[in-house]
């Protein structure tokens, strides 16, 4: 019998993902490791000074992988420090909604998601530049949902009940934004309550927001929502059907310039960064390494 080459693993871990019902992540890893071969490196996120932790421990320890133990944020937190840099990106779902997890087929199960960590196969994934700073590597938007997740920030409730709640908040004082979007290849102007820039499909809940997503395309979709109503709402949903242009349209990007008639609330990756009145995108072909599912 071959015998199974040691890996070098880093694990990043953010101790207050997952809300009430939080493990003990470490022991837990470790344990799972005792018999194993393979040399984990435990790192755990405080939220002060991450970003330049993870790179001192990234050139300390010089892993072969490196696992994210937490929601998107913890993801997101990770695949900026190793844009272009050759090494995979590993994902331990332990969030809220783990949208990312879900997208990209990463089981729940912590043995199930280790299994993928040393056996998955790579890929190299496209991201999103933000103004030409942050990364998107997930979901974007201005307007309606971007509204939604600052009242769950603000909030000290959690779970589907409290999301329906501020869903029913939102809905009830939606507004239209009058928007100019200016691609590579085209000038769009309409009046919507939502704009998505999507690098994957689905949000955390399930709603497919974008079903022409693709990770490994080198280009990126600007999702408009002109109109909602109970069937377009379904689609998303349940029956995943191409949805009415009349009422949501998709765009394909590889770069991206909006401009707004008035502030609107914006959200990267589930996180939300205030009002806007304007943005600019790019594309960031196959610039982060992934393990994923074979």
């Amino acid at each position: 019998m071959q015998k199974e080459e040691a890996q070098k693993l880093l694990f990043l871990i953010n101790p207050v993902s997952g809300g009430k019902n939080k493990q003990n992540w470490e022991a837990v890893i470790r344990n799972y490791f005792r018999d194993l071969p393979h040399h984990p490196e435990i790192f755990i996120l405080t939220g002060k000074g991450d970003p330049v932790s993870v790179r001192h421990h990234l050139q300390t320890v010089k892993p072969d992988k490196v696992v994210a133990v937490g929601g998107d944020g913890t993801i997101k937190l990770a695949a900026e420090q190793l844009l272009n840099s050759g090494i995979p990106l590993g994902i331990i779902p332990a969030g809220s909604a783990n949208g990312m997890a879900r997208e990209l087929g990463i089981p729940l199960r912590l043995e199930e998601a280790l299994k993928i960590v040393l056996d998955g196969n790579i890929h190299d994934i496209d991201a999103i530049r933000i103004n030409g700073g942050e990364i998107c590597l997930h979901l974007s938007d201005i307007g309606l949902n971007a509204n939604l997740v600052k009242h769950f920030e603000d909030s000290d409730q959690r779970g589907m009940w409290a999301y329906g709640r501020g869903l029913v908040k939102v809905l009830y004082h939606k507004s239209y934004m009058h928007v100019t979007l200016q691609t590579d290849t085209e000038t769009i102007r309409r009046k919507a309550f939502m704009v998505v820039l999507a690098n994957a499909r689905t949000y955390g809940t399930g709603a497919v927001i974008n079903p022409e997503g693709n990770l490994e395309d080198g280009r990126f979709e600007v999702v408009v929502v002109r109109k909602l109503n109970l069937i377009e709402l379904l689609k998303m949903l349940v029956t995943h059907k191409p949805f009415d242009p009349d009422k949501i349209e998709i765009f394909h990007a590889r770069s991206l310039e909006v401009s707004l008639y008035r502030k609107a609330y914006f959200q990267v990756d589930g996180e939300y960064r205030g009002k806007i009145r304007g943005l600019t995108a790019e594309i960031l072909p196959a610039c982060l390494r992934m393990i994923l599912p074979g």
